[in-house]
């Protein structure tokens, strides 16, 4: 009898698994934890479809199922139990700090219900191994707590994990579940690859334009077996669906079912794509997605967004009343219904200079403005917005008038001259004493800060009278004169390696010149030269100048670069900063595509300077912000500092109150003289409400033609045209 009860004893025993435990260690992404410490992340990618692909897709996947073992218990039986919310925002916080993915809220549910998947087949995985013998039957006996997983699970998780999983309606479950899973008709023979790598796969492999394949054709290709062969019932399906693809709209397609799932005969369930695999969904598929009820986040953010719209919008009513404001009280309506004084200008007649902005933004003429009142043109009251001016030279003999004459019917200026037009008030410049006063008391007041303070001297203003153009004049006849004066012809500027930390050498083309002349948007060759003009008159042989401030290239650092090769970027941002080991201030002018911004950089501060003249954040620009505290954390990693926790993640950004632009071509102008007013206060600091000696609301077009004049002179002296 004993014998019969050790053999029946040794029946019911678990089978010896000691030689076929699992050899390999627990996953636990060491080398991510490691990267992570040295301030390095990875890139993911999306395909069209919104699914995770790439070389980091399986990296991340992993990780994702490191997380959920050390942040879930094992006892949660629903994902979506309110109670695991912080720990789920601790996963995604943690995968944020190793993974370069968009904070938002489509990406955010894509990665947590990921990690629902991981849970539920984390929790899948101990039942098998420890809960079930070789049938797939639960054991009976009390199994042991898995010491090698003591770091994820806890014995008292352990004791109530094993109780939900023999409750009998989960066995029940488990049973019809694997029953249903255990012979499926189309067996998916692809492994971990998924179905979104799959696509990305035969994509690469067939040089395909498009960006996603119908599901049908995915569901075929993951039921392809290593011999390549097809099923002939897979095959058949395949040949429906291409059948029922001609036949059913891509409407009735979406708010039925799908041509698979009609082949099939099967239902398709809701969120979901048969054929397409985890994170497709109708709404991410189809250009018509269903119609649904925004959640209660979604309307929060489109009431903020409407907000912040109406605020714009009161804004910008409340700045045109005050202009029309303004404009009502420059005028006094005189008895004869004609314009009056503009305080704007001096009273009586003064010289001026004549500007026009269509279709570009330039100096076309001089003159005399006769700002009287009850003054009449050709006995008619004035337009408003408009003030009489004589013409005495035209300097651009194609410019047309304004308002044409009504009385001569002339509509060139180059006719109008000796003879009275209206002109806008907004496109005449005064060349009084006025301008040059100012000009040399704010000169006079700088420089005797710099003498006390041994610092960098000012270029001087323009002096008295009239501010003429002298230099761009010079440099356009030079143009007219030279081979430069045909399309396509170039000249070369050496950079020295001092300047962008490499030697290389700047093209700047008839197009650059043209733009600088006509005051159009500059390009990336007109910004490095003026770095250069910087350089050579106000930092060489300047020890204390030119070890505080340095620059950042343009050329190797921008809105392109930064999308296509991020990483080049960075190693040039870090390489820059670890050239000097005092603090120095990296001036880099930032071109986003359409728009010229100015960073200065005080790596070993760790603060960023943000100065935009369209009053813009620097949340607006996030693939630039992400590269600058990525290449400044890397820059603290490599020279070893130590960084309190409470300042690791955070990189010091101010905004500064600079100069605001009010047309759209403006900022490279700006940012020139960003960079030049910075140089010339030789402060590493910059306060949040700008330098006093500069501050103001906008910058006058004389301030800005001082830039071209010293951009002109530039190209003069260094000899780059010749006639």
């Amino acid at each position: 009898m004993a014998s019969d009860q050790e053999n029946s004893q040794d029946a019911n025993a678990p089978d010896d698994t000691s030689e076929k435990e699992i050899t390999r260690g627990i996953t636990i992404m060491k080398s991510i934890i490691r990267d992570r410490d040295k301030a390095v992340t990875y890139n993911v990618n999306w395909n069209a479809d919104n699914q995770l692909i790439g070389s980091n897709a399986a990296k991340l996947a992993s990780y994702i199922g490191t997380l959920v073992r050390m942040h879930i218990p094992i006892t949660a039986t629903r994902w979506s139990n309110k109670e695991l919310g912080s720990a789920k925002d601790k996963i995604w916080t943690e995968i944020l700090r190793s993974f370069n993915i968009e904070d938002t809220t489509i990406r955010k549910k894509y990665i947590l219900q990921l990690a629902g998947k991981r849970h539920r087949g984390w929790r899948t995985f101990l039942t098998n191994k420890y809960l079930k013998d070789k049938e797939k039957k639960f054991v009976e006996y009390d199994p042991e707590y898995p010491v090698k997983y003591a770091i994820f699970i806890t014995e008292e998780e352990w004791v109530a994990f094993v109780a939900q999983r023999r409750d009998e309606n989960f066995k029940k479950v488990s049973a019809t579940n694997r029953e249903r899973a255990s012979n499926p008709t189309y067996a998916y023979k692809k492994g971990r690859l998924g179905y979104a790598r799959l696509e990305e796969k035969i994509l690469d492999e067939t040089k395909s334009d498009a960006t996603s394949l119908p599901p049908h054709v995915l569901w075929k290709e993951a039921r392809v077996g290593k011999d390549g062969t097809v099923r002939d019932d897979v095959q058949h399906i395949y040949d429906e669906c291409e059948t029922l693809s001609q036949s059913i709209s891509t409407a009735e397609d979406q708010e039925n079912r799908s041509v698979l799932s009609r082949a099939l005969n099967v239902p398709e369930y809701p969120g979901r794509v048969r054929g397409k695999g985890h994170g497709c969904t109708p709404t991410s598929l189809y250009k018509n997605p269903r119609r649904r009820n925004p959640s209660n986040q979604e309307v929060m953010e489109t009431l903020q967004a409407l907000q912040a719209q109406v605020l714009q919008l009161q804004k910008d009513n409340e700045r045109y009343r005050c202009m029309e404001k303004c404009s009502s009280q420059l005028k006094e309506t005189s008895e004869k219904a004609s314009i009056n004084c503009q305080n704007k200008f001096p009273e009586g007649i003064s010289s001026c200079q004549l500007y026009l902005s269509s279709p570009t933004y330039r100096l076309v003429g001089k003159g005399k403005v006769h700002n009287t009142s009850g003054d009449l043109l050709h006995h008619r009251p004035l337009p408003d917005g408009h003030l009489k001016v004589s013409v005495d030279v035209v300097l651009d003999k194609e410019a047309l008038l304004p308002i044409p004459d009504i009385v001569s019917e002339k509509t060139l200026l180059r006719d109008a001259i000796g003879s009275f037009v209206a002109w806008p008030l907004d496109l005449i410049f005064i060349d009084d004493e006025v301008f040059a006063q100012g000009s040399q008391q704010l000169s006079q007041k700088i420089g005797s800060r710099q003498k006390n303070k041994r610092d960098l001297p000012v270029t001087s203003l323009p002096k008295k009278r009239a501010f003429v153009p002298r230099y761009q004049i010079s440099l356009e006849t030079l143009v007219d004169s030279s081979d430069m004066a045909t399309a396509g012809a170039i000249r070369s500027l050496d950079m020295e390696e001092d300047i962008f930390g490499y030697s290389c050498t700047e093209t700047i083309g008839k197009e650059d010149l043209e733009h600088i002349f006509r005051h159009q948007e500059l390009g990336v060759g007109v910004i490095h030269t003026y770095i250069r003009f910087l350089y050579d008159n106000f930092m060489r042989g300047n020890d204390q100048l030119s070890n505080r401030f340095r620059f950042v290239s343009s050329s190797l650092v921008n809105k392109a670069l930064i999308c296509r090769e991020p990483d080049s970027c960075r190693e040039y941002l870090v390489k820059r900063f670890m050239a000097s080991s005092t603090n120095n201030l990296y001036l880099w002018p930032y071109n986003s595509g359409c728009h010229w911004l100015l960073l200065a950089i005080d790596p070993l501060k760790e603060v960023v300077y943000f100065l935009n003249s369209i009053d813009g954040e620097w949340t607006n620009y996030p693939d630039m912000k992400q590269l600058v505290d990525t290449s400044i954390k890397v820059f603290r990693s490599q020279r070893q500092a130590r960084v309190p926790r409470t300042k690791s993640s955070n990189i010091t950004w101010i905004k500064v109150q600079c100069p605001l632009q009010r047309n759209g071509i403006d900022c490279g102008y700006f940012v020139m003289r960003f960079m030049r007013e910075i140089i010339n206060m030789n402060q590493i600091e910059i306060p949040i409400t700008y330098f006093d000696e500069y501050k103001c609301a906008h910058y006058t077009r004389l301030q800005l033609e001082q830039i071209k004049e010293e951009l002109c002179q530039y190209f003069i002296e260094k000899r780059l045209l010749s006639i």
